[in-house]
């Protein structure tokens, strides 16, 4: 058996020898090859454990083909990543699902147009196994870049360009929005509330234009000067509530398409001396318990499972990845339920 010299780095040929297989068998162990009984398997895994074999990275990417992480790539600016909590809860569902499956997550921000050449390098360079991308826009260049690179992804979102050529399928996951946005504005028509107003998010994300298609389905006619758009944080909640109160004072209720822009929308009727709910019902959407459960009066919401879809996303992608497993086949695309949380606030 060779010796291994004290403070040396134990070789591969190290745990062959003290496991009695060929270095050949030891490598398809470690590296997770196929092929090998069960009791050899054991004995190599012991010898690991025994002399503290750490795997060399470079040498274990030219065996396997695989680097070993995935990226994350969110369009949006730094700021609005770390300030709303629905970003924290995807993240954390990707990281643990990643965490579970011996993968590294490298997070890719989008700062502005400068970033676009970056990532398209990073990700043509080989880095990762895959990517996980969400919160596009519409007319996003981000999956033509993606696209040309090559690189496996799982999108979190309703994809807006399925259409373009060779984008057939694309696998996403999403929520149910627009059922989700049906059944907050048909419980406050079964409130009797009469003067429904929507606060949408930004219109080029498919996840307002699913919620607003919702709030239509229900309210058919509803009048155009019960809609206003935010762009999904506190502030532009606010500038909503104000525009609307201006423009209808007699409204009832609103349906806001996330829980921040709902909790501005809250601040502004509380400052105006509007009873929440007695006065003007109000409902969310996403069900940020952080958010939700600290308003005055805490919000009736809709609520979607984020951390769920994070680890959904990793899950497929990764499944995408071993092509040798049965469950690559699984379905492309997910749309996870959403159901209605009542509060206070209506």
């Amino acid at each position: 058996m060779p010796e291994q010299s004290p403070g040396s780095r134990p070789t591969l040929e190290a745990v062959a020898a003290r496991a009695g297989v060929s270095r050949a068998t030891a490598s398809r162990v470690v590296n997770g090859g196929a092929g090998v009984r069960q009791p050899l398997v054991d004995k190599v895994l012991r010898a690991v454990e025994e002399l503290g074999y750490v795997p060399n990275h470079a040498a274990r990417t030219l065996v396997t083909r695989r680097t070993g992480a995935v990226a994350v790539i969110i369009a949006e600016p730094e700021i609005r990543i770390f300030s709303d909590p629905f970003f924290s809860q995807q993240i954390r569902g990707i990281s643990k699902e990643l965490t579970a499956q011996d993968t590294q997550l490298v997070l890719l921000l989008l700062e502005g147009p400068g970033d676009f050449g970056r990532i398209a390098r990073y990700l043509a360079g080989g880095h990762v196994d895959g990517a996980l991308a969400f919160s596009l826009h519409i007319d996003d260049p981000l999956p033509a870049i993606i696209r040309r690179s090559g690189t496996p992804t799982v999108y979190g979102g309703r994809p807006s360009w399925t259409s373009a050529p060779g984008d057939q399928g694309v696998p996403y996951v999403d929520a149910d929005n627009r059922g989700g946005a049906r059944a907050a504005v048909q419980y406050l028509r079964d409130l009797g509330r009469e003067r429904i107003a929507h606060i949408a998010g930004p219109r080029d994300q498919t996840s307002s234009t699913d919620r607003l298609d919702g709030y239509r389905d229900v309210l058919l006619d509803a009048d155009p000067g019960l809609i206003t758009e935010g762009q999904f944080t506190v502030d532009s909640g606010a500038r909503a509530m104000r525009e609307l109160l201006d423009r209808r004072p007699d409204l009832d209720a609103v349906f806001a398409a996330n829980d921040l822009m709902a909790s501005g929308a809250l601040r502004v009727l509380r400052e105006r001396g509007i009873s929440v709910p007695d006065e003007v019902a109000l409902v969310g959407f996403d069900d940020m318990v952080s958010v939700a459960e600290d308003t005055d009066p805490p919000l009736t919401t809709i609520r979607q499972d984020v951390e769920g879809q994070g680890r959904l996303m990793a899950r497929l992608l990764l499944r995408g990845l071993d092509k040798d497993s049965a469950e690559a086949r699984a379905p492309a695309s997910v749309i996870t339920p959403t159901t209605l949380v009542r509060r206070a606030s209506a």
